[in-house]
């Protein structure tokens, strides 16, 4: 006999229920990169430190000395022309949002959140930045004043009106400018490196060409009308462009700052420091340079490519920062003269490089720990150091001995122990997992 084998008819057993296929996972979250945090605490420390009180103790006790005059000109801004340590505290924050973007897009992924909703984020995070920069701006308290007159001091007093504070509608703080330009640098994401090249091209060229463009004052001008200071130079020929308050940008803020609600009394007419909302315009190109370095240190290449990368970025942007101020445009902070966005970009490569070839390549991380806490919670000191400097330091020299924050070095025991307070609001921060983020 033989068996004959079949295959069982579709009625012989109920079929099986389709199975829906599983979701796909998340990306799995990238790890957060140490050495970034640290270098981002460290400027954040700098910072708020205010300089250490090195130049008021220069000028106090010491304005022969040309050590102390040394340190101070590091821990102060340079009057115009020039670059100071001090300077290189508001690009490294520039390039470190830019080095921060590709770790924050892949983390977002990594919570499965869709580019509509990444690239919506990016419009929030942009708007709160640039509303947090103007309430910063803004006086918060109304000061009253008194005038005494008569034959003793005190004798007769009457109360000097002071305005009620208003919303001072300024956009040179550095959250603004970060604001201003974050969601343009953000779409150059992914873009590829000859992308962002050529964006960076466009716009240091494009800004040396509104200035250059711009007529410059007409010989015999009173500097002094538009608040420019002995220490100021003015410059001649075709530097005359980027003199400070006569420039495209300055003559731009006349007109854009006058736009929003200001009292009748004091219209805008001039920046204090020669700063200009349009800066935020090269920024952008700081911006897209930490972008490159961020891509850089999250793509495949092993560690030490990697240093060597950012060592050569920075090496390259030195000189071509430094060459492009003795031809192009002077080397000025305080309007993002392109050989300034280039320039400094060189430092921010150079420190990031640093930090990065210490923790990363050497792998000696413990010691960044007094940075990274800071550096994980960069908000909180921010607006700490703007909003309560003043407040701490008044209530240590109540508490404490006054004479510590008095004498020679007063200034620098009391910036040394305001910045120790702040510091420690930071590790109770950390060690409670809080962490403010826009």
């Amino acid at each position: 006999m033989t068996a004959i084998l079949t295959q069982p008819r579709s009625f012989d057993k109920p079929a099986a229920a389709p199975v829906a296929p599983a979701p796909p996972k998340p990306a799995e979250r990238p790890p957060r990169l140490a050495s970034l945090d640290a270098y981002r605490g460290f400027i954040m420390l700098v910072m708020a430190s205010g300089g250490f009180g090195f130049v008021k103790v220069w000028k106090q006790s010491f304005p022969d000395s040309r050590i102390w005059e040394n340190l101070a000109y590091q821990f102060d801004h340079a009057p115009w022309v020039g670059c100071s340590f001090w300077d290189l505290i508001q690009p490294s924050f520039m390039f470190m949002v830019g080095v921060a973007m590709p770790y924050s897009y892949a983390s977002r992924v990594g919570k499965g959140e869709s580019d509509t909703r990444i690239y919506a984020h990016a419009v929030w995070r942009a708007f709160l930045l640039i509303a947090l920069a103007v309430f910063l701006s803004s006086p918060l308290v109304v000061k009253t004043s008194f005038q005494a007159w008569g034959a003793a001091a005190g004798a007769t007093a009457r109360l000097i009106p002071v305005p009620a504070p208003t919303t001072n509608f300024v956009f040179v703080n550095v959250l603004a400018q970060i604001g201003l330009g974050y969601v343009f640098v953000f779409m150059l994401r992914g873009r590829g490196w000859k992308v962002q090249l050529a964006a960076l091209a466009i716009i240091l060229a494009g800004y040396t060409a509104l200035f250059g463009l711009y007529p410059p004052r007409a010989p015999g001008f009173d500097y002094a009308s538009v608040g420019v200071g002995e220490k100021v130079p003015i410059m001649t020929g075709w530097f005359a462009h980027w003199n400070m308050n006569t420039n495209a940008a300055a003559d731009f803020d006349v007109w854009f700052l006058n736009l929003f609600p200001r009292p009748a009394a004091a219209p805008f007419v001039y920046n204090d420091g020669g700063y200009a909302t349009l800066n935020f315009v090269p920024s952008m190109a700081t911006m897209i340079l930490g972008l490159m370095a961020g891509e850089l240190l999250r793509g495949p290449k092993t560690n030490v490519q990697k240093f060597l990368w950012l060592v050569g970025a920075g090496l390259a942007c030195l000189a071509l920062g430094w060459l492009a101020g003795l031809v192009v445009c002077p080397i000025v902070k305080r309007i993002w003269t392109p050989s300034w966005a280039l320039f400094s970009a060189g430092w921010t490569f150079a420190m990031l490089a640093a930090f990065f070839g210490v923790m990363d390549v050497a792998g000696w991380k413990r010691w960044a720990w007094p940075l990274t806490v800071v550096g994980m919670n960069s908000i909180a000191m921010y607006c700490m150091s703007q909003l309560l400097k003043g407040w701490v330091a008044g209530r240590l020299k109540m508490h404490l001995v006054p004479g510590w924050f008095e004498g020679t070095y007063g200034p620098i025991v009391e910036a040394t122990a305001v910045l120790f307070v702040l510091w420690l609001v930071c590790v109770w921060l950390w060690r409670r997992g809080i962490f403010l983020r826009i």
